[in-house]
């Protein structure tokens, strides 16, 4: 049974630390918790050396056996007690860890979704990955400090204090060199900042080189482009690795000086307290106890620097996402519209969807068709009244920015050739987010003409498809995203070029069978094929972005020359009312319904 999910809240996308402190105050009371077990946990460690110092002093120098059994039996609980609290102490931590995690990696998913189609326009899927993989580990892991590192302010103040109960100078030489360390190693957290962002920022751009490689792989071997695309791909590679070692070699000096530094402090203080101790003016017992103290010391010390090695690491990767929370989607919520901060239910019943910048009005019911002899304009219709730019498009008499975007999104269903295909059987692939009886499968299948795609695949329905349906051609992939839009079966659909990359004879059958598939609901193409301009009650003829001429495909053929030279093929750019040759690109549509 699916587990309901919990909502992260409001992350506070003003800076790096800003974020990093929002998810510590998100989980006060763990954190609070792991702060008292980290803090507890090192004092504690400051204990034993003191209980082996009395049973020397009190026990074994004098020969008293019971008192020196007392201390040893002392110095077990304690042992057991450390044992304990150092199990608690992680075991806590790793829920912080855990919780940070997926607290980001919650709010990065729902900012992508936020963002919509505007999101590859706006950020590879490369540093998509690396923020919700890499940068999301090395924020989870700084939250770690919250536990140790108050452990170790407070187990550095009470070695301090027994310090000062043995002699003043070694208190002194403790109080003056743990800052001093700290000092020594600052320098070098500061230019491990700077290194660890650009190695990020590479890592990121890589990762998009290598996805943009995969996914057009059969492409550049078509035309030779693979060896070409390969050698920047290795030349960026070794670019990333040198600038690895850059960091590598950071990060090797200051985990260095995190063991030897301390190891040399311990070595000081030890020398110091065994020439007092041959002086005479310390005892035995407290030149055991010294050296304990120093030792512990080590670990507060150690955590001191790592937790700066990570907070380092913390901001960087906070920075990116942060910088990636700041992205704003191209079209603006029902909030930033209208200023209520509120939105409003879409038309209850069938109603005209209107594009006031180009004239387009789309009746509810009907079969309609955009015509341009550049593709980027009638894409663009598509993209405004799918709402996936900004624009002043109506849906009734409301429009479509004020209207909740998740009612959109259920009702209106943008379907184009770059919608994705995941990876898994096929039944799952075209069956979306809901389960689809075989009939109603099989329904879905035959309108799209998409019966030898299942039957050519050597378990039909349950084959594999791969990610992007890269294990089949280009006209199946579009008949089987067609088949997975009419199985969506929106309210209103609106689809780039259904039929632009199969045969003229696969296309006349999808063309009358996606008309009878959809009778009776809003749909909306955009084609220059005369075989599915023929089944639309209604063709746009678009000049320049806005509509030349309306009406049936007929009537433009006998009233429209520029429409009859581009509908047969023949391009219309003769024609002085008509427009010149593609100059655009098709702007990037995401299917908004799975």
């Amino acid at each position: 049974m699916t587990q309901p999910s919990v909502d992260p809240g409001t992350p506070d996308s003003r800076g790096p630390l800003r974020y990093l402190w929002w998810l510590v105050t998100s989980q006060r009371r763990r954190i609070a918790g792991g702060a008292l077990l980290g803090s507890a946990w090192m004092v504690c460690l400051t204990l034993p050396p003191y209980l082996l110092s009395r049973a020397i002093d009190d026990g074994l120098e004098p020969g008293r056996g019971g008192v020196l059994a007392g201390w040893v039996a002392a110095l077990l609980g304690v042992g057991v007690l450390n044992a304990w609290l150092a199990i608690m102490r992680h075991r806590t931590m790793t829920r912080v860890r855990l919780d940070a995690a997926f607290r980001s990696v919650q709010v990065v998913v729902r900012h992508a979704t936020r963002l919509g189609g505007a999101l590859p326009r706006r950020v590879t899927a490369g540093e998509v990955v690396t923020i919700g993989f890499g940068d999301v580990a090395v924020i989870a892991n700084t939250l770690t400090m919250t536990g140790p590192g108050i452990g170790g302010v407070l187990a550095y103040a009470v070695v301090a204090c027994l310090m000062l109960t043995v002699s003043p100078l070694l208190a002194l030489v403790v109080l003056l060199g743990v800052p001093l360390l700290a000092v020594l190693v600052g320098p070098l957290l500061g230019r491990l900042q700077g290194a660890e962002a650009t190695y990020r920022e590479r890592q990121g751009g890589l990762a998009a080189r290598f996805g943009d490689i995969v996914g057009g792989l059969r492409v550049l071997n078509g035309i030779g482009g693979k060896d070409a695309y390969a050698e920047r791909y290795r030349s960026g590679s070794q670019a990333l690795r040198a600038e690895g070692y850059r960091v590598g070699t950071v990060t090797s000096w200051i985990q260095a000086l995190g063991v030897g530094l301390p190891t040399l402090f311990l070595g000081v203080v030890t020398w110091l307290a065994a020439r007092m101790a041959a002086q005479g003016t310390i005892s035995v017992g407290e030149l055991v106890a010294v050296y304990g103290y120093a030792a512990v010391l080590v670990v507060p010390v150690e955590a001191f620097i790592e937790a700066g090695y990570d907070l380092s690491r913390g901001l960087v990767a906070a920075r990116r996402v942060v910088r990636f929370l700041g992205l704003e989607p191209e079209s603006p919520s029902a909030s930033d519209s209208d200023g209520t901060g509120t939105a409003v239910d879409g038309p209850g019943a069938p109603a005209t969807l209107c594009d006031p910048e180009s004239g387009v009005e789309v009746a509810p019911g009907q079969l309609t068709a955009l015509v341009s002899a550049r593709p980027s304009e009638s894409a663009a219709v598509v993209d405004r009244i799918g709402r996936f730019t900004w624009s002043a498009a109506t849906w009734g008499r409301i429009r479509l920015d004020a209207i909740d975007l998740t009612q959109i999104r259920r009702r209106v269903l943008v379907a184009d050739n770059e919608a994705d295909l995941f990876a898994g059987p096929l039944r799952e692939v075209i069956s979306g987010a809901g389960d689809r009886d075989e009939e109603t499968i099989a329904r879905g299948v035959e309108a799209a003409r998409a019966q030898d795609v299942v039957r050519g695949l050597p378990d039909g329905l349950d084959s594999h498809i791969d990610a992007q349906g890269r294990n089949l051609s280009g006209g199946q992939r579009q008949r089987i995203r067609l088949v997975r839009a009419l199985l969506a079966d929106p309210e209103v659909l609106l689809a780039v070029e259904p039929t632009s990359a199969v045969d003229a004879h696969t296309e006349a059958a999808v063309s009358a069978r996606l008309r009878a598939a959809r009778a009776g609901r809003t749909t909306v193409v955009t084609s220059t094929s005369p075989l599915l301009l023929d089944q639309a009650d209604t063709v746009y003829y678009l000049v320049d972005g806005s509509v030349a001429a309306v009406g049936s495909h007929r009537e433009l053929l006998d009233g429209q020359r520029g429409y009859r030279l581009l509908v047969s093929r023949g391009g219309d750019e003769e024609d002085g009312d008509g427009a010149g040759p593609d100059e655009g690109t098709v702007p990037p549509l995401r299917e908004a319904v799975r």
